[in-house]
This record gives C-alpha cells, sequence and structure tokens, in this order.
C-alpha cells in the first residue's frame, strides 16, 4: 500500500471535484496550500506525491527517500527538477492534454468577447433611457473571414482553429518546425507573416529559452492596429512593459490575458489601469469538467506506474 499526499489540492476545488479514488492506492492525505519550509514534514514518509504549484527542488527530494512517483497535476512540469528526480530514481509524470477543450473554449470566449463587446453593452439604465428600440455606443464586428494567427499548433490551438473555422474564419499558424501533415485549410506560416496578416494573434506555445518575451515591441509594430492579442499560454511570452506601450499608443487595438508573468499580481502591476486590456485570472483550463479529467488522467498515471505500464512520463 503506498502513502500518497497531495500538497496543494485547493486549485482543483475538492469540495467539487473528489479526491477520495486516491484511496484506492492506499493511505491519502491531502493540503490546500503547503508551503516550502512545510513540503518535508507533509511528505517525509510519501512514496507518491502530487503537486500542482508547490515546487520539488533538488535540495528537497534529496530528503524524501521513500518517495518514487511524482504526479504533477497540470500539463506544465517546471515546478519539478527533472534531472535530480531522474538521478534519484524518481518518476515524474504529467497530465498532458486534460484542458484542451477548456483552453479552447475560453479563447474562443475571450476572442467574441473583444469583437461583440459584450460587456460594454451590458447597461440596463441606458438602453432604458435611449429613444430606440436599438442601442449600441461601440462599432463591433463579424469574425467571418478575419484571419485568427496561431502560435503554436498543439491540440489546444487545433481545437481552436475548428471552431474559428466553423464561425467563417480563416486560420494561419506558426510553429518552429515543420508539420509532417496539413491540417484542414489552416496555413502555416512564418511568425512575421503571422503577425502581419492576422486579425486576432493567439497565444498556443510552451515557454522556452528562445521565446521567452516573443510579443516585445517589436513584434507589437508588425500587428495591425485593429488587431487583438489573445494569451491564455504563459505569461512571460509578453513583454508586458511593450505590451502596456502597444495598448496605450494604439499600436494594436486590445489585448485579452489569462496569464501573467508573475501570479499573482501585484495590485499596482504595469497592467492593471490600461483601458483596452481584459484579463482572466488564469481560469482558461479550470472548467469542472477539465478538473474531473484531470484528476483521472492522474488516477491512470499511479495505476500504470503501480502496474507497471507507466504513462506520461516526462525525465
Amino acid at each position: 500500500m503506498e502513502n500518497i499526499v497531495f500538497l496543494d489540492a485547493y486549485t482543483i476545488k475538492p469540495e467539487e471535484v473528489s479526491l477520495n479514488l486516491f484511496s484506492d492506492f492506499g493511505a491519502f492525505k491531502f493540503y490546500d496550500r503547503t508551503k516550502a519550509k512545510d513540503i518535508l514534514e507533509r511528505a517525509e514518509n510519501a512514496s507518491i506525491i502530487l503537486t500542482n504549484k508547490t515546487p520539488l527542488s533538488k535540495e528537497t527530494l534529496l530528503n524524501l527517500p521513500n518517495l518514487k512517483l511524482i504526479c504533477v497535476v497540470a500539463t506544465g512540469y517546471n515546478i519539478v527538477d527533472i534531472e535530480a528526480a531522474k538521478e534519484l530514481g524518481i518518476t515524474v509524470c504529467n497530465a498532458a492534454g486534460y484542458s484542451t477543450f477548456s483552453v479552447a473554449q475560453q479563447t474562443v470566449a475571450m476572442i467574441l468577447h473583444l469583437s461583440n463587446r459584450l460587456s460594454e453593452h451590458n447597461d440596463f439604465s441606458k438602453w432604458a433611457s435611449q429613444p430606440d428600440f436599438c442601442y449600441y455606443n461601440f462599432s463591433f464586428q463579424e469574425l467571418q473571414g478575419k484571419v485568427l494567427g496561431l502560435v503554436g499548433f498543439g491540440e489546444i490551438a487545433q481545437k481552436v482553429a475548428d471552431i474559428a473555422i466553423a464561425l467563417g474564419m480563416e486560420v494561419s499558424f506558426y510553429k518552429p518546425s515543420p508539420l509532417l501533415v496539413s491540417y484542414k485549410n489552416c496555413k502555416q506560416v512564418d511568425f512575421v507573416t503571422l503577425l502581419e496578416t492576422s486579425d486576432i494573434v493567439s497565444l498556443h506555445c510552451p515557454l522556452t529559452a528562445t521565446n521567452k518575451e516573443m510579443m516585445n515591441a517589436e513584434a507589437f509594430r508588425k500587428m495591425k492596429n485593429t488587431s487583438y492579442l489573445i494569451n491564455t499560454a504563459r505569461g512571460a511570452l509578453i513583454n508586458e512593459n511593450d505590451l502596456k506601450l502597444a495598448l496605450e499608443n494604439k499600436e494594436i487595438a486590445a489585448a485579452y490575458l489569462d496569464v501573467l508573468s508573475v501570479e499573482p499580481p501585484a495590485a499596482d502591476h504595469i497592467l492593471a489601469d490600461v483601458k483596452n486590456l481584459y484579463l482572466s485570472p488564469h481560469i482558461a483550463w479550470a472548467s469542472l469538467e477539465a478538473r474531473k479529467r484531470l484528476i483521472e488522467i492522474v488516477y491512470r498515471n499511479i495505476s500504470g506506474f503501480l502496474s507497471g505500464q507507466v504513462q506520461n512520463v516526462v525525465n
């Protein structure tokens, strides 16, 4: 029987998504949050650790002699020292693919919010004061015929492309390595062409050393001044100071971000008062269905590891 500890279950909301299934494998305990100073005390006897954002450094892993499996309750796994885990014989698994539908839906919702300007028309008193049946104070536009440029073209971006095509949009995408096969009517282009031709640029790539702050002053100058920027990927893909200036100088029309370079942001964050910027607090992944799917994947990761059919290994 295993000793399993979930260090930061708050993101899953255990009151909505049951974690009782992990008791199938042995003793199971979860905590809402775990500070760095408390990790060793809480996990000292653990053979399996579940973590979402609680970091597991080499120093920590060296002091957990019973640990044999780390299940990252997310797709990204940079919170674990992967090389140290490998050296120590600790398997690390992630939960890829659980949020595809959720993030795609959020991305399209953000696009629709910007194009239809729904929140800006949500004012009963203004409508009631008008002399006509119809009241609109802002221009809004159809997506039919608009170009959506996707930076990255994994499962999430492809799902966004499917929805965009259904809405009558043209879709182009950029990724560093060529596709072996084409995808529907989507057009693969270089990064500069994508910036110059897209009405909406949406980021769907992992953060790497080479693409950090790829959306910077130079990139914004290449975009149409009527274009929108969407980011549901990683905050550090954007130089936030350059974005502020691009928005204020109307080099681009608006941006909608689900992620920032530091989360949660400080109250006086540089983007806090930018009028044509919209934010959601890193929730694209977190639909109820996605969270249930995430826990099911983690369960299968543990089951596979214990039966010798390990899956989703990242080290």
